[in-house]
């Protein structure tokens, strides 16, 4: 098949940048602002210079004059880990009034531009205030403001008084959308017209643990960013054990359990017998998604080039995996919450075929990713990608020429990387043997 064009040749290779050497440790781990993603801080400094040196563009972000705030939020919440059992929550809020949905679904940011997705996020003041984790239940007018939006079904008008006027800050994380100015709020009113029945109802039923109510919501076709919202607000679980949940364990947590429910459906399918391709590109990412034969495996890795977002090294490819066998894994994956995020996207897409099967994700991140976005980077445009038609090959060798073909990163660097590869290459299986004694194995699609 043919290839698609290929990346432009790496730019500023043996280049001297300050930044990459300031960061201790970089030199001798390259992979580790790729592991850290500022959530660990694995250099040891109390900030993570990369994000500093992105927070120039905190410069640009709107202000809202004066401590008193009339708009709308989308709906939109956030609770933060920092100081953890007791975070900061509260409202995201938006200057403008009536429809400002699109301000907080990542499901439907598919195809917009990387200054477009800010530009709806910065235009977000965050109200916070300080609460212990616990207090999910109490009846204090806080929660019960934050839960009421985390369940509404449409934007919410809301005036509010903060103690401060907002400050411009962007807030930057890899698992979450960013955000603009931040103050805490002293009073909030709200006016929440409808509330989502099937979160209205989960959220009632107090017998139900979170586990249960995030399936049966995913199950009536609650959106996966609703889901999680109403998770890490507290308003999911049993009575006595709801509790609020930062926002970006959230992201998470949900993604991770509605993947591992999808796959003890999967498990019990008849296995894929051909070799699908689905090349995607978006937002400076290059993505082939590769579907094998076989019972369900995963592995999901990501290219890192020179200057880019966590790779502020300026000669050396960063690359990291993680992956698992038929019998899951134990322990978190090493690349955070894109790993669990592509893993959903996927089993979705298996399930509409009723198949299941190996599945290889492959990414690599170009300069022109110069902020983090969010998980949900990774989940919107994985599904995006399997929601395409795919290529069809006849044997692995095609298929690994073209990955070749795909990426400009060598392919000798994806084949050194990838354990799925190498296990498929090197490990006969059952069928192999039946096919060479002319019996079509039962379970093989057609």
């Amino acid at each position: 098949m043919s290839a698609g064009p290929l990346a432009p040749p790496l730019e500023g290779v043996g280049a001297i940048d300050a930044l990459s050497w300031s960061i201790p440790g970089l030199r001798e781990d390259p992979t580790m602002c790729v592991r850290c993603r500022s959530a660990q801080l694995l250099c040891g400094k109390p900030v993570c210079p990369i994000l500093v040196k992105y927070r120039a563009f905190s410069q640009t972000l709107p202000m809202v004059q004066g401590v008193e705030f009339d708009g709308s939020t989308p709906p939109g919440v956030f609770i933060g880990r920092f100081g953890y059992p007791k975070v900061s929550l509260g409202p995201l809020l938006s200057a403008e009034h009536g429809d400002t949905l699109l301000l907080d679904s990542p499901e439907d940011w598919v195809g917009r531009s990387v200054e477009e997705i800010v530009g709806f996020r910065t235009s977000l003041v965050r109200g916070t205030q300080r609460i212990d984790v616990r207090d999910a239940e109490r009846p204090i007018r806080m929660v019960e403001d934050v839960q009421s939006i985390a369940l509404a079904a449409d934007s919410v008008d809301l005036e509010a008084t903060f103690k401060r006027p907002p400050r411009g800050h962007l807030a930057l994380s890899d698992a979450t959308p960013p955000f603009g100015p931040t103050a805490p709020v002293e009073r909030v009113r709200l006016d929440v017209r409808r509330w989502d029945p099937h979160l209205d109802r989960l959220s009632s039923d107090t017998d139900a643990n979170a586990r249960t109510a995030v399936g049966e919501l995913y199950g009536r076709g609650v959106r996966v960013s609703r889901i999680q919202r109403a998770f890490s607000a507290g308003t999911l679980g049993r009575h006595g054990r709801r509790r609020f949940v930062p926002t970006r364990w959230s992201i998470t947590a949900v993604d991770d359990l509605l993947g591992l429910g999808n796959l003890e459906l999967l498990r019990r399918m008849p296995e894929l017998g051909e070799l699908l391709v689905y090349p995607f590109t978006a937002l400076a990412n290059r993505w082939l998604i590769i579907l094998l034969p076989g019972p369900f495996r995963y592995e999901s890795i990501e290219a890192w080039y020179p200057n880019t977002l966590w790779n502020p090294d300026p000669g050396r490819i960063v690359m990291l995996g993680d992956h698992e066998g038929v019998r899951g894994r134990k322990t978190y994956a090493s690349i955070g919450g894109c790993y669990y995020a592509a893993r959903l996207a996927a089993s979705e897409a298996l399930l509409r075929i009723n198949r299941q099967a190996g599945v290889l994700v492959l990414r690599e991140v170009h300069p022109g990713e110069i902020l983090p976005l969010g998980v949900w980077n990774i989940r919107e445009h994985v599904r995006a990608a399997l929601a395409r038609p795919p290529e069809h090959f006849g044997s692995l060798g095609s298929v690994i020429e073209r990955i070749g073909q795909a990426f400009a990163i060598p392919l000798a660097r994806w084949m050194a990387q990838s354990a799925l590869l190498h296990e498929v290459r090197t490990q006969r299986r059952l069928d192999d043997f039946l096919a060479a004694e002319g019996v079509r194995p039962s379970g093989f699609a057609s």
